[in-house]
């Protein structure tokens, strides 16, 4: 009975039709995705042998995203978000079905990965804010937490299966077969938004320039101290990840003298952390102890990443980096549920999108950090320099927790009376 009744809490989101059709197609579409993030970078380390191009064709691939963010909240609060998502899946299958054809006939190279990769930021550019904005739409508020928990949690699935499916895929066929089934996956998709029976929801209409709109926004985010811890927080974390990322071709290939499947093994230890660390949060949903959540998420990543940098043994660094990615998710999760909380949904798509452009943005410098630096310094030592940032982050970070959690109470009161 007490078994029974924890797992219809921490499932409580599922109770929402939309919510579970929306979750059954992104289950099986993350799986194709990962697999092609996984395949794309020991595709580019392959044929190119180059710490600096691979963090270069990571760099390019994203930095669209960051860049066009901004506008893709916008338009998220501006125009009917389910039809915006429908659009993006549609060419997001087109891009990789390119990129499938390139692969599989064998004429592909890095330029074409690159110009490929940048068409893939534009997409999630518009896509991403959209995503996450869309979400409170299927499902109820009071189950929102435990919505955005299940849905990191399913990510976290999803990028533990598919670099070890993609693992064997390469080994056995190449990375063309990864291309394959990431673009079949996107039908998943489309499928479920299709099935959606949503409420008819008027946009917003704003008399104020595009410039304005995300002026208003970014001062409020960066002047209200738990918006912007989220947003700094979210920055550092995603950025160091963006190192591990990266370099993790190079730390299976060269240090721990593996092939694709060790890469493969070691992104599933950090998803199987992630996927932890999601499961810890269905269970506990406080919000107002989001703060130390936060501080505790970058701290134990950072500390998790010095030791996977200094490990040469197999077993510790897959160890090292279930701890990592238990630390990443919880400063993720924990800052995704704070947001769609104190935010409102006339300005949920613009905010939205100023944290992925901190969050996700902040992968393709942190790419293009680590490249550069670790064809000077090394990859161990680029990692350490990372992961030293964020134990420094979260140690200051733990200084502010008092302001930041009276300041939470007081605006999910206001929210509330």
């Amino acid at each position: 009975m007490e078994a029974s009744k924890k797992s219809q809490v921490m499932l409580r989101a599922f109770s929402s039709r939309n919510f579970r059709l929306y979750y059954a197609g992104q289950a099986i579409s993350l799986i194709g995705t990962s697999m092609t993030q996984v395949a794309t970078s020991w595709l580019v380390y392959r044929l190119t042998d180059s710490a600096w191009l691979l963090g270069l064709v990571g760099f390019a691939s994203q930095i669209p995203t960051l860049v066009l963010i901004p506008l893709g909240g916008i338009v998220a609060d501006r125009t009917n978000r389910h039809r915006i998502l429908l659009v993006a899946q549609v060419l997001g299958m087109l891009q990789s079905l390119a990129l499938t054809w390139l692969a599989l006939s064998g004429i592909i190279n890095v330029w074409q990965i690159a110009l490929l990769g940048v068409l893939q930021g534009i997409i999630n550019a518009f896509d991403i804010p959209t995503r996450q904005a869309f979400l409170p739409e299927t499902v109820s508020k009071e189950n929102l937490g435990n919505a955005i928990a299940l849905y990191s949690s399913l990510v976290s699935v999803s990028v533990m299966l598919g670099p070890a499916i993609a693992g064997i895929l390469i080994a056995a066929t190449g990375s063309g077969a990864c291309f394959l089934i990431d673009t079949i996956s996107y039908i998943a998709v489309i499928i479920a938004l299709l099935a959606m029976n949503l409420a008819p929801k008027k946009a917003v209409i704003s008399t104020r320039k595009p410039l304005e709109e995300l002026k208003t926004s970014f001062n409020y985010a960066f002047g209200f101290l738990p918006i912007r811890s989220v947003l700094i927080g979210s920055a550092l974390v995603c950025c160091v990840w963006g190192f591990y990322l990266a370099l993790g071709p190079i730390f299976a290939k060269e240090i721990l003298q593996g092939g694709p499947n060790t890469f493969g093994f070691l992104m599933t230890a950090s998803s199987l952390g992630t996927l932890a660390g999601g499961i810890y949060l269905t269970k506990h949903s406080n919000v107002l102890e989001s703060g130390k959540v936060l501080a505790l998420g970058i701290g134990f990543m950072g500390i998790s990443l010095i030791v996977f940098a200094l490990s040469r043994m197999f077993w510790l660094s897959l160890l090292s980096l279930f701890a990592a990615g238990f630390g990443f998710i919880l400063q993720i999760i924990a800052g995704r549920t704070l947001l769609q909380l104190l935010v409102s949904d006339r300005n949920r798509g613009q905010i939205t999108g100023l944290y992925v452009m901190a969050s996700t943005g902040a992968v393709p410098i942190g790419n293009l950090i680590a490249g550069a630096l670790a064809s000077k310094i090394g990859s161990s030592n680029t990692i350490i320099l990372g992961a030293s940032i964020c134990v420094a982050g979260s140690i200051f970070f733990k200084q502010q927790i008092s302001a930041f959690s009276n300041l939470v109470r007081l605006n999910l009161y206001a929210e509330g009376s």
